[in-house]
């Protein structure tokens, strides 16, 4: 950590317990789906969709490395400079594969929060690589189909149902010698909010702040 050198001020002794508010904005909703015919007319098995996902989640998810673009590019490799989003979760439900997506602190990360936060409904689409076979107009992707993301943020998503709802999630911290302290917090804060009168939630925010810093 960084400081400004002592001004000669006598230091505040609450100064070395720095309560930090950081919000977190995700998106959730359909990011893939299966056994349903696309606006560009493809259609993923469910088999071949849960086998990939499964794959995705080991290789990419579970180790923080699920990333996507905001817009499409044309080909499957994940550009950086274009990064918008971690993709968190990713998790089946019947046809439907509902993802969860941390929006990032990068300049496509932060066009993305600006629409979200001005109300614009945004989607998602996939970027994968497979064979395909055509019958009867339909194209069907084949059991080879990779996932590069499963979520690009887009304006108008190829899978019929994959438009996403923007969630902000909060946590409050306190820094206490190199560690950061997140459970007592929610514990206050949880226990503040159960005191209905003003003079009894007075009276309960005084003895609990005195028993964090007790505990400290």
């Amino acid at each position: 950590m960084v400081g400004n050198k002592n001004s000669g001020r006598k230091k505040d002794p609450v100064s070395d317990y720095i309560r930090m508010g950081k919000k977190t904005l995700y998106i959730q909703g359909p990011f893939l789906q299966a056994e349903v015919v696309n606006r560009n007319k493809r259609c993923y098995g469910i088999g071949t969709m849960v086998k990939e996902v499964a794959r995705y989640n080991d290789a990419f998810t579970s180790k923080g490395r699920a990333l996507g673009e905001l817009g499409h590019p044309d080909g499957p490799q994940i550009n950086l400079d274009r990064v918008s989003h971690k993709i968190v979760s990713l998790t089946q439900e019947g046809n439907n594969f509902i993802g969860k997506a941390q929006i990032l602190s990068t300049p496509m990360g932060k066009i993305a929060e600006s629409l979200i936060s001005e109300g614009v409904k945004l989607g998602v689409s996939s970027r994968g690589m497979g064979s395909i076979t055509q019958r009867d107009g339909i194209n069907y992707v084949g059991e080879d189909f990779m996932l590069a993301t499963a979520a690009d943020i887009v304006a108008d998503p190829s899978a019929p149902d994959a438009f996403v709802d923007g969630i902000m999630e909060g946590k409050e911290w306190v820094w206490e010698g190199g560690m950061l302290r997140e459970k007592s917090c929610k514990a206050i804060e949880e226990s503040i909010n159960t005191a209905v009168d003003q003079g009894v939630l007075e009276a309960h925010k005084l003895r609990l702040f005195a028993q964090f810093l007790s505990d400290l």
